[in-house]
């Protein structure tokens, strides 16, 4: 599987990780209704989730992982 497949998929699980929770505190802690619970949820899960990036660099692609609450960027093998 190539790293770029890799990045896609990580992306997506650590998305729905945070994405599914917080749908249901939203919808439990506030008085949103229909939409706006799921697009609440979804800006919050954007922020909140880890990103993941396939990048080519001399030594070949390598993946690195971005956090909003740590310092920087890592590598991921």
């Amino acid at each position: 599987m190539s790293k770029k497949t890799k990045s896609f998929i990580y992306n997506l699980l650590s998305f729905a990780a945070f994405f599914l929770p917080l749908q249901i505190a939203v919808s439990a802690f506030t008085n949103l209704k229909g939409m706006w619970v799921l697009f609440v949820a979804f800006i919050i899960a954007t922020i909140l989730a880890p990103k993941f990036q396939a990048i080519r660099t001399k030594e070949g692609e390598k993946l690195f992982m971005k956090v909003i609450f740590v310092k920087g960027v890592k590598e991921i093998n």
